[in-house]
């Protein structure tokens, strides 16, 4: 417990979306939309043009930002940098995969089930040790 990661509480802390348009649109209607002052914004919206590097840069800029607790990502853009996803091993921003509405959700690819299945293994592991 002494090693928990805090979040600023001077600001509110914002919820950042990488998805399609029509998720991205839902989350601004809900509220969720941002523009600081330097106009930077904590959503994407991925389409057909938008290269995997944007896709990247934008996760690595979410997910270093000190403004945002939880980065929301469709599976499938998830999917495409892959890597990234899985090599963050931070709990503050939480990186949270989603559905979409063109691409159902696989719990097989999700980074954050796949760790709390290691862990459950590592656990029944360790109790059968003793």
């Amino acid at each position: 417990m002494a090693n928990r990661t805090q979040i600023s509480t001077r600001n509110s802390a914002l919820l950042a979306v990488i998805a399609d348009e029509d998720t991205v649109t839902g989350f601004l209607l809900a509220g969720v939309g941002n523009v600081d002052l330097r106009r930077k914004t904590n959503y994407l919206i991925v389409d057909s043009k938008t290269t995997v590097k944007a896709i990247e840069d934008t996760f690595k800029d979410f997910t270093t930002r000190e403004d945002i607790a939880i980065v929301l990502i469709s599976q499938y853009i998830a999917n495409m940098i892959r890597f990234l996803v899985d090599s963050y091993n931070k709990p503050v921003p939480a990186i949270l995969e989603i559905p979409s509405k063109s691409h159902p959700y696989d719990p097989t690819h999700d980074s954050v089930l796949s760790r709390v299945k290691y862990l459950f293994s590592a656990e029944s592991v360790a109790s059968e040790r003793r």
